[in-house]
């Protein structure tokens, strides 16, 4: 069990910040983790644990014992109604690998969940989501060791409390549980979901005249390539922002000033509205700052081109809530974890 003291974190945040931990460690199974929470050096600090570290911005040095999910493992089960399959991945899987596992075993409902990056344990922390799927469709458990004794606790998908990009996790649990396995039940029987963003028309742009779960994770993994900027090229964490749910008399009274702006309909009472749009409707779309700024095919992502600070970056963010609270009325929230 290596354990590093004043250590990067460069390599380990996809926004690629050169910050430093007090000290870091990997753990590769429950057994290592219970062993790291009783040393001395990682009990006499706060607690972090990355797994992709594709949704954390890091703004200083990080005074805590920082460690790395490596648990992997897929393994899988058929469910007892026959038509399901219940697929358990280590936590510290990186999600496009589950995704594509599901993908050779034939197995449907996260295919619209395609090249998100992360770790299987961060999923359902925040609820991931895209394209009309959120992991809560398909979760079934999880387990995670809980810190305070060492044991292994189940949480079904009530106990998850799960929101958008929203958990138990993330609110009265917070800190207190590290996600080690998590379930999924998968389909044998699909149920094609292409009615939002541009599926339909990039599913018509690549020709595909029968549809399946491939196809359509396929058609995912286009749209995002196009739009997302890759880490390895371009410090970034993805979606900087969630897409605001508003008032829908407040979302008629916007599209009666601005009939371009896009929604979607939650309920009765609630509209989703794009955050990109409304970013870009600010002028910041491609904006250069330096050593970051926005990137010019996607609002919804800041970028570092390299040596900016994690500061730099969120002062940049709360510029962007500001002119689009004064421009719309509307308040964003970072989906990113400022550190």
């Amino acid at each position: 069990m290596e354990i590093q003291r004043e250590a990067s974190l460069q390599a380990y945040n996809t926004f690629g910040i050169d910050a430093k931990a007090s000290v870091l460690a990997t753990f590769t199974s429950v057994e290592e983790l219970r062993a790291l929470l009783q040393h001395p050096e990682v009990q006499n600090l706060p607690l972090l644990v990355l797994g992709g570290g594709s949704n954390v911005l890091f703004t200083q040095d990080v005074q805590a014992a920082v460690l790395l999910n490596r648990i992997k493992g897929i393994t899988q089960t058929p469910a007892p109604d026959g038509a399901h399959v219940l697929v358990t991945s280590g936590s510290g899987e990186t999600w496009h690998e589950l995704v594509l596992y599901s993908l050779e075993h034939d197995l449907g409902g996260i295919e619209n969940l395609s090249l998100i990056p992360g770790t299987v344990g961060a999923a359902p922390l925040q609820n991931i989501g895209a394209y009309g799927v959120e992991l809560k469709d398909t979760f079934h458990s999880l387990e995670a060791l809980e810190i305070a004794t060492g044991q292994l606790v189940t949480f079904n998908r009530e106990q998850c409390g799960f929101g958008y990009r929203e958990s138990v996790f993330k609110k009265e649990a917070k800190g207190q549980f590290i996600v080690t396995s998590v379930t999924l039940q998968l389909t044998r029987e699909h149920q094609f979901n292409t009615s939002y963003g541009a599926i339909q028309d990039t599913l018509a742009q690549q020709q595909v005249s029968e549809l399946s779960i491939r196809a359509i994770s396929d058609a995912v993994c286009h749209i995002r390539r196009s739009k997302l900027p890759d880490p390895a090229q371009i410090g970034n964490a993805g979606s900087f922002f969630k897409n605001p749910e508003i008032p829908a008399a407040q979302f008629a009274q916007l599209k009666a000033e601005y009939t371009s702006m896009p929604g979607y309909a939650i309920d009765e009472e609630t509209v989703k509205v794009p955050a990109g749009w409304l970013i870009e409707q600010c002028g910041w779309k491609g904006k250069v700052l330096g050593k970051h700024g926005v990137h010019k095919d996607q609002a919804l992502v800041l970028v570092n081109y390299g040596g900016a600070s994690g500061n730099e970056v969120k002062a940049l963010a709360y510029e962007i809530i500001a002119s689009v609270q004064e421009k719309f009325g509307i308040t964003l929230t970072p989906e990113v974890n400022i550190i």
